[in-house]
């Protein structure tokens, strides 16, 4: 069972529009729940296409081959790890209101309920955000007038944009990413990806994982030769 250090936080980093971010949530449920209860777990709603933006890079499901590539492995991936996956009509959509509900909403509810809401409708039962939204609305016991309202207000909209800004500043370029910081570290480690949670309870179990000197060389690797116009790091 993970314990994670007495002090640590923890913040997860995530938007709806991604299959993987739905992929690590439903898959690792004991992750959750157990660093929601041992460090108040910060959800962390961002847009994505924020990021995409800011770092200058492409989503998988932008570039036509990996479109196609990112939705078999997302099936196959979810199949393997006993989750259920069925996909909204249409991919990518518009986030935008999800991700401004589940901030209003966090604000006087537990979070993690609120984000499992709304995950399950749009990944797991498949539903179109926008042609379902009332839908969604009543799941979370609002008429779509208040649900409008919520998500029109000015402080939500600014504590998305910021959760944007402050992602960008941890230097996070995707999501989902995990941002822990224990009472021992300097600075948040980041772990991006599905893919990464393993690693990422690795270190939960031993922190010091990262202070090997093979981690300690990968951290120093020199960069040989850089793609013309490609940003430095």
């Amino acid at each position: 069972m993970i314990q994670p250090p007495p002090g640590t936080r923890a913040a997860w980093y995530f938007d709806f529009i991604s299959p993987y971010a739905w992929l690590q949530f439903a898959a690792h449920p004991d992750l959750f729940w157990r660093l929601d209860e041992s460090s108040g777990l910060h959800f962390k709603p961002i847009v994505f296409a924020g990021l995409l933006a800011h770092w200058g890079h492409k989503g998988p499901v932008e570039i036509p081959g990996k479109r196609r590539q990112t939705y078999r492995i997302i099936a196959w991936t979810a199949a393997q790890r006993g989750v259920t996956v069925k996909f909204p009509p249409g991919h990518p959509f518009n986030p935008i209101p999800a991700l401004r509900l589940a901030i209003a909403l966090s604000a006087t509810r537990p979070a993690l309920p609120v984000v499992k809401t709304i995950f399950e409708f749009i990944w797991q039962e498949g539903h179109s955000l926008a042609d379902d939204w009332a839908l969604l609305c009543g799941r979370l016991g609002l008429a779509t007038a208040e649900a409008d309202a919520l998500i029109g207000a000015a402080a939500v909209k600014d504590r998305l944009r910021a959760n944007g800004e402050e992602a960008i500043m941890q230097g996070i370029y995707g999501v989902p990413t995990f941002a822990i910081q224990t009472p021992a570290a300097g600075r948040a480690e980041l772990f991006w990806g599905e893919d990464a949670t393993g690693l990422l309870r690795a270190w939960l179990t031993d922190p010091s994982l990262f202070a090997t000197p093979q981690m300690r060389a990968l951290d120093a690797l020199p960069v040989a030769a850089s793609r013309k116009g490609a940003p430095s790091s």
